[in-house]
């Protein structure tokens, strides 16, 4: 009877010592440090971003360089509700919104083929078959389309050795002008001045020249890069797997700062989210349900 009283006894105290380690689990976890609507954050600091180049209506993932998503300029009258006017059958799942210029939509579906659809829908202009999988949307700047690419498919594959790609098309015929060999990568491409920039699985940003596809620099992180980078002021922002968020000068690749997602009890969080920048501040979204 005695052994069994201290079985029970035992087992009590485990009990008990795993709902406190849960409840300080939870009180850690749930955590939030609150800034402030008034201290240091002057909405007037910032200027709106320029309006798009003409001609290029919707330039690159998130519209603009900031990944803010709010364009100046759009017509007031464009409100709901809206109706179909046509659809265009891609053949695959085009997990990512559309690049929009020159009249045209550029977008690809889920197995690597890359599309320019006329956007009065007289047919697609030019479609190019990469074959690799895809989960992005391109960037246009200077009649030049640009994408990202994950591995070959099949996709979802997580075996080592896999390898992405960075190409660069002419807007007008779809003809390749360069393609670049990365990891894996579901990066949306930046292009701000003369250089485009990606990340990728292996962890690694690249930073290309527009015109040639040359390698300017790399920064490694010690997570893999799936999302896009963002720009302001000179710098470059992303997360990474590795629990961080970088600030990188966007010319040298110089680090300038890197931010870790909030320590807890567990696993730390990640961040696939591509960040916003405004106000002086940088927004992003960790898998620990965090911003």
């Amino acid at each position: 009877m005695k052994k069994v009283l201290i079985v029970v006894a035992g087992v009590v105290v485990l009990v008990a010592a795993g709902l406190v380690s849960y409840a300080l689990y939870r009180k850690h976890q749930g955590h939030d440090v609150r800034g402030s609507s008034s201290v240091e954050f002057v909405t007037t600091n910032q200027k709106p971003p320029p309006p798009p180049k003409p001609k290029i209506v919707w330039p690159m993932y998130r519209f603009d360089a900031t990944r803010q998503a709010a364009p100046e300029g759009i017509p007031p009258t464009i409100r709901p509700p809206f109706h179909v006017r046509w659809y265009f059958r891609a053949r695959s799942l085009v997990e990512f919104p559309p690049a929009i210029a020159y009249g045209r939509l550029y977008f690809a579906n889920g197995h690597g083929k890359l599309f320019a659809v006329d956007t009065k829908l007289h047919g697609a202009i030019w479609q190019r078959q990469t074959n690799r999988c895809t989960a992005a949307t391109p960037a246009v700047a200077f009649h030049t389309v640009f994408m990202s690419f994950l591995n070959k498919t099949p996709c979802n594959a997580t075996r080592s050795g896999l390898t992405g790609q960075v190409l660069a098309v002419d807007a007008d015929t779809g003809k390749v002008r360069w393609r670049v060999g990365t990891g894996p990568t579901e990066s949306s491409p930046l292009v701000v001045g003369k250089l485009v920039y990606v990340g990728d699985w292996r962890g690694k940003v690249y930073a290309f020249n527009v015109r040639t596809g040359h390698t300017v620099w790399t920064y490694q992180t010690g997570g893999a890069v799936k999302d896009g980078m963002a720009y302001a002021g000179g710098r470059i922002y992303f997360g990474s797997y590795d629990s961080h968020v970088y600030s990188l000068n966007a010319r040298t690749g110089k680090l300038i700062w890197k931010a870790s997602a909030q320590q807890r009890l567990g696993a730390t969080g990640t961040f696939y989210s591509t960040p916003a920048v405004a106000y002086d501040r940088v927004y992003i979204g960790g898998t620990d349900g965090k911003v």
